[in-house]
């Protein structure tokens, strides 16, 4: 027997020692679990930029070639780049910027100064009058909390004069990163004018424009310089009111007029607004907090509670803070419910201990959870693993294996002490039989979760702490099972000799026939066990595929998009109309609405259709349960269906894992534009004939009607007019143009002009709009222009510079999306060869999503086999017995695949993780068992 270094026997005897490291660890390890930062979602690198670029008076196909597809060329060059997709609308390029899942978080910044740089050097390219490029590097920056200020007879400007004040006062909190306002209207001073009245009196607007731009510039003015001083000369006449801007004289063919004589001066708002924020069906004003990276979201949620109720306290009777979204609550229910299910499945290892193993011996086992517990905390501590989903899930997952190692030393130790051993020989003994199978054993159940910690997939970025938090308790579990089991078995076991040393039980006796019977019918047992592992595999096909899994949260998102060019009043109007509903639903326990604009993201998986949209809005509902969530669901599906014809509707679930959209995909790219939607209505058809889909759509929307103006250029060069005239009266009639800024304090104000309301609202209006002559006569529009409808192009979406049209549609309740789009593949290859050469069809989604996942993890499996392998090899030093422990790791599908069909549980990332885990624990225990065989044989028994 070795004689080399006892690691247990050390332990027994160094018991103060050893007394010592036990007391140490637990302590440090509870420390370092007061101290681990808790959030919801692991941290997660978003490898998405958004590029955004204004061109205003340009159609969408102008942006497209202008402005969008020179951006592309250029970005086509980024390193680490997986692909560009974009969006061309009238006025508006904006262009996502996607990287490879494989891109490291420390290259992601980077690659964003490249993207800047590389814009920067086409700028020059771009044409006159593009505003920008605005780039978004901060894409998947989250709100841990968003506060909604409102005020029962306050004016808007009050209500945000408070909100500065709430925003300034969360900035003083510790962990605070930046706290911004939402929903936010921008102030404007409003001069609408009649151009008529202003024909009629010969007044150009042009110059009406300058006179005020005049009178507000600020401009140096010079220096006085003597012997004894050096004076500035100040020149008054800048605006320091709304009556001055009316005071302002204007004098046209020798007569004088006041601003104020032809305009109407007044301050107010965007008009119309660009977003507004509402809650609980009244206007309001959001403060939005993001954390620090690293932080506590729960020490942060009460400092900013604290500071709210600080703020709340001196606000005037009217204003009310309400909390919209609380991360820190839903973390700290989080945490509780992985308290509860901790101690479940606590409970249930140490009833299995106690059963199987005795009180005394169980009672060891028992002792060593809270240890391994601590260590594994101290690891996380230092390896900077914070307490969140996943982190949580990986606990409870090492909980049911950081017990084997101890169970299985002692109840070496205690079967031996009933040999007659003493404690330390019998210490000495269970290190020498059993610590390095268990060893290898832990470090093949670890090297198991490695696809997950190891793969540069996205979804494993975000659930690689499975890998990390698994590593620590398994090493942990292994390092307390031969030092500080012993030294606790030594105290509580009794050296007591038995006849049968715990054979003669009625469970061995019945399990050791079992056995009997199986090696003696080994073929038998064999083609048994071959047959049912096929039939499992077989069997498979029916397992329902997922990507990740909804989140139970009990929030749901409700989008709606209207016709494309649908007004900003329109769409507020039905977000009225929802609002009304969701009051009356007492499942309904309150909701928040982003009008023009996708919600922020309080949830870091969130999904953000829309960044500035007239025709889009998105309320967020909280129900007070996810069955109430479930019901309310059903019941705002048929209000929408009933009494919202003139829009599309769609409600989901908050999701879980990286953002996918639409659950089921399907991308036609190609040249023509004109061909691309027409292949990819067919493909709309063919996903509508499934009877799982729901809400099958393009994300080409319809064209949208415009005003076309159709210029007679001789009559207009015979009027002295050119065509940028003409756009130039017509934007300051009828959307309005920036003149000036009037500056108050801190702040500066456009000063905006017009015409009045009758005369820029109603379409046929424009033909009227008078036009100033070089002569210094006026004439309307419709002298020298056609006023006609046309319809354009709403909005083209591109991916690597193909224009490219996405079939999208939901799945109903109890399907899997992967399953849908998997049958609907055979129909698609018909369409798919039909395609001329430079056109193609990809499926999307989450099906895609998934199979990028898996092939990231699956790239990684043979370093995994590489090192289970080695580590078998290095244990059982034989080939045979190397193959037979392998082969027993897939014979785990058998209860895998019996149990998702049993319980109709679907396959998603999340149980391919379990599968890989459960491989690994296989063969551990396989390895612990053939090594105490090859012991047994070598210390001279019969094989038998």
């Amino acid at each position: 027997m070795s004689t080399g270094f006892n690691l247990s026997e050390w332990a027994v005897r160094h018991r103060s020692l050893t007394l010592f490291f036990l007391i140490l660890f637990t302590a440090a390890g509870a420390l370092a679990y007061a101290t681990l930062g808790l959030k919801e979602e692991p941290e997660f690198k978003f490898k998405l930029m958004v590029v955004r670029v204004l061109w205003p008076g340009a159609t969408a196909e102008e942006i497209e070639q202008q402005v969008t597809d020179r951006i592309e060329r250029k970005l086509q060059d980024t390193p680490n780049l997986d692909y560009v997709r974009s969006y061309s609308k009238p006025g508006e390029s904006v262009i996502f910027v996607n990287l490879l899942g494989s891109t490291r978080a420390f290259d992601v910044d980077y690659t964003w100064y490249q993207v800047r740089k590389k814009v920067a050097d086409i700028r020059a390219q771009l044409p006159a009058g593009v505003i920008g490029p605005f780039f978004n590097d901060e894409f998947g920056d989250t709100y841990s909390n968003i506060y909604a200020l409102s005020g029962e007879g306050f004016g808007y400007a009050d209500v945000k004069t408070y909100a500065d004040l709430l925003r300034a006062e969360i900035l003083r909190v510790p962990g605070v990163e930046k706290a911004d306002l939402l929903g936010v209207q921008d102030e404007k001073i409003w001069v609408e004018f009649s151009h008529k009245k202003l024909a009629a009196l010969g007044v150009d607007p042009q110059s009406l424009f300058g006179v005020l731009a005049q009178q507000n510039q600020v401009a140096a003015a010079g220096r006085v310089h003597s012997d004894q001083a050096n004076l500035q000369v100040r020149v008054t006449g800048g605006f320091e009111s709304v009556e001055a801007i009316e005071s302002v004289a204007l004098r046209v063919n020798g007569r004088s007029f006041r601003v104020g004589d032809v305009a109407t001066v007044r301050r107010g708002y965007a008009d119309p607004p660009t977003a507004k924020m509402r809650h609980q069906g009244r206007e309001v004003i959001g403060v939005a907090v993001t954390m620090r990276r690293g932080g506590d979201v729960v020490a942060l949620g009460r400092g900013i509670d604290a500071a709210v109720k600080r703020l709340q306290a001196q606000l005037p009777v009217g204003i009310d803070i309400a909390t919209v979204a609380d991360q820190p609550q839903v973390v700290r229910r989080s945490a509780a419910e992985f308290n509860r299910s901790l101690a479940e499945a606590g409970a249930i290892v140490l009833a299995v201990s106690f059963l199987s193993l005795g009180l005394r011996t169980g009672l060891v086992v028992a002792l060593t959870i809270p240890v391994v517990l601590a260590i594994t905390f101290l690891g996380m501590s230092i390896a900077g693993i914070e307490l969140h989903r996943i982190s949580f899930g990986a606990l409870i997952i090492s909980l049911g294996l950081l017990v084997d190692d101890a169970m299985i030393a002692v109840e070496m130790m205690a079967r031996k002490l009933e040999e007659g051993y003493d404690k330390l020989r019998a210490a000495g003994f269970a290190y020498r039989s059993t610590a390095f199978p268990m060893l290898t054993g832990t470090l093949i159940t670890a090297a198991g979760f490695m696809p997950i910690g190891l793969s540069r997939a996205v979804a494993s970025e975000y659930t690689n702490a499975i890998f990390w938090v698994t590593l620590i308790a398994l090493v942990a579990s292994w390092v307390v099972a031969v030092t500080f089991t012993p030294y606790l078995g030594t105290i509580l076991l009794k050296e007591k000799k038995s006849e049968h040393a715990g054979y003669d039980t009625y469970f061995y006796r019945r399990f050791r026939s079992l056995v009997d019977w199986c090696i003696e019918h080994r073929w038998a047992t064999i083609a048994a066990t071959v047959a049912v592992f096929a039939v499992s595999i077989w069997g498979f096909q029916f397992v329902p595929k997922q990507f990740f899994p909804s989140s139970n949260r009990p929030e749901m998102i409700i989008s709606l998009r209207h016709a494309e060019d649908s007004s900003f009043a329109v769409t507020e109007a039905n977000v009225r109309k929802v609002e009304r509903f969701l009051a009356a639903d007492e499942d309904i326990v309150q909701y928040t609405a982003y009008v023009g604009q996708s919600s922020p993201r309080f949830y870091l998986p969130l999904v953000q259709e829309e960044f500035s949209s007239p025709n889009y809005a998105e309320i967020v509902a909280l129900a007070r349960d996810s069955r109430a969530r479930e019901r309310a669901m059903a019941r705002l599906r048929s209000t929408f269906e009933r009494d919202f014809p003139e829009l599309r509707a769609r409600i989901e679930r908050l999701p879980n894992g990286p953002p996918v959209g639409y659950p089921v995909q399907f991308r036609v790219s190609g040249e023509d534009p004109e061909r691309v939607a027409a292949y990819a209505r067919e493909a709309a058809d063919v996903v509508r004939q499934h009877p799982a889909t729901v809400d099958v759509n393009l994300d080409w929307y319809e064209r949208q009607r415009a005003l076309k103006l159709v210029v007679d250029q001789d009559k207009a060069r015979a009027l002295g007019l050119t065509s940028v005239q003409i756009r130039q009266a017509l934007a300051s009639t009828l959307s309005g143009v920036a003149i000036t800024e009037y500056r108050e304090g801190d702040r500066t104000i456009e000063v905006v002009a017009r015409a009045q309301q009758d005369e820029r609202t109603l379409a046929g209006a424009v033909a009227d709009v008078n036009l100033y002559t070089p002569s210094g006569k006026f004439v309307p529009v419709a002298q020298v222009a056609r006023v006609e409808l046309a319809l354009e192009e709403a909005r083209s979406w591109r991916r690597n510079r193909l224009p490219t049209v996405t079939v999208r549609a939901d799945v109903v309740d109890g399907v899997q999306a992967p399953d849908v789009t998997k049958a609907l593949f055979p129909k698609m290859d018909e369409i798919r060869a039909r395609l001329p050469a430079g056109y193609y069809l990809d499926a999307g989604g989450s099906w895609y999503e998934s199979r990028i996942n898996e092939g990231a993890i699956q790239a990684v499996f043979p370093i995994m086999i590489l090192v289970v392998v080695t580590l078998l090899m290095l244990q059982l030093q034989s080939f045979s017995k190397t193959a037979m422990v392998v082969l027993t790791a897939p014979l785990g599908m058998i209860g895998v695949v019996g149990a998702l069909l049993a319980f109709r549980a679907p396959m998603g990332f999340v149980a391919q993780l379990g599968i890989i885990a459960l491989f690994g624990m296989i063969m551990r225990n396989s390895v612990i068992l053939v090594d105490q065989i090859r012991q047994d044989i070598d210390a001279g028994h019969d094989p038998w």
